[in-house]
């Protein structure tokens, strides 16, 4: 079946890219990765915190090594905007079965920082949760079958369980072809998890044709969970477009609200998206251009919300919108 092409996308008025973008890269790093992306950020103990993807490569010669050389990077900041980067990565994992472990989503729940990952196995891709103290030391909570990933999770219990977002691979069922939808799950102790159910399919999406699933972890307001996710369409015609001989997909950024009570329930979504490829840094220059990656979102007292944002799979960028706009754009649309 072929699906619809997507046209032409532009950026939510409401979005204000940050001028220092990108916030970090590659050249703020000391130990030399080639691409700095797909962060997840927070506030914990007083600071804001970034946990970051490293991936390895040449960015001249257009060349990435092994995947078993991804790791995750430590970041510090006093405003959210410029960071202080550790000297070493903060984790790596590759041992008999597991290959790398990357894409981090921050949360705090409880008073203790948690974060989602995706680990690459010998036999499929796993979606995992640790919590940690330090940044330093990652007690591994659970791991999912394969194939699960894009996973985050809601920063308190719902209706006396911890919830997660979460996007699987139905390959088989799916004849071979992309169709990613967004899924969540719930859990009684963050190791075991079950009562699994569509959120989000992409048929929902009119700027998607291809997957959609969790991008930074829900903000609680007093009209819903504000919920960020990627959207992804594909255009046969596209070429080469970055490092890659050819990249023929476009990641979006998307806004909608979540049921406070019911996170199952859509309230309200914004029928365009949040943030499309356009910046310099966004659609040229990078490992793989026109993705917009939404990986942490914090809400602050003023009411401005940080969206962050890997940017062509290769920086990692800001953008920044009042909640009542985000809000007001989630719902003029549903009649609400």
């Amino acid at each position: 079946m072929n699906e619809p092409i997507i046209g032409s996308l532009a950026s939510s008025p409401v979005i204000v890219r940050h001028p220092a973008n990108p916030i970090l890269g590659p050249k703020d790093v000391p130990y030399g990765p080639a691409m700095v992306f797909n962060a997840g950020v927070t506030k914990y103990e007083g600071k804001y915190v970034m946990v970051f993807r490293n991936d390895y490569g040449n960015a001249e010669q257009g060349t990435i090594e092994p995947h078993s050389t991804t790791n995750l990077g430590l970041a510090f900041s006093d405003d959210g905007i410029r960071w202080e980067v550790e000297p070493e990565p903060c984790w790596s994992w590759h041992d008999e079965e597991v290959t790398r472990v990357y894409d981090p989503r921050l949360t705090v729940i409880d008073g203790k920082c948690h974060m989602c990952f995706a680990v690459d196995t010998k036999h499929g891709l796993r979606g995992g949760i640790a919590a940690t103290e330090d940044f330093r030391k990652f007690d591994v909570l659970s791991l999912s079958v394969p194939d699960n990933r894009n996973m985050v999770l809601f920063p308190e219990k719902i209706g006396g369980s911890y919830v997660r977002l979460e996007r699987p691979f139905p390959v088989y069922s799916r004849g071979g072809r992309d169709r990613f939808d967004m899924w969540m799950s719930d859990s009684p102790d963050l190791k075991y998890w079950g009562g699994s159910r569509l959120v989000l399919g992409v048929e929902q999406v009119p700027f998607a044709n291809d997957k959609v699933g969790p991008g930074a972890p829900p903000v609680k307001t007093d009209k819903g969970w504000l919920t960020a996710f990627h959207a992804v369409d594909l255009d046969p015609s596209r070429g080469k477009n970055g490092w890659e001989e050819s990249w023929k997909k476009r990641y979006t950024a998307g806004i909608m609200l979540l049921d406070l009570e019911d996170p199952g329930k859509i309230v309200g979504m914004s029928h365009s998206p949040l943030i499309a490829p356009e910046a310099s840094y966004e659609t040229t220059g990078g490992f793989r251009n026109d993705v917009i990656f939404p990986g942490g979102m914090i809400l602050e007292d003023s009411g401005e919300v940080k969206i962050y944002y890997g940017a062509a799979d290769t920086w990692e960028c800001l953008a920044t919108a009042h909640v009542d706009d985000l809000v007001r754009l989630c719902l003029e649309n549903n009649g609400k």
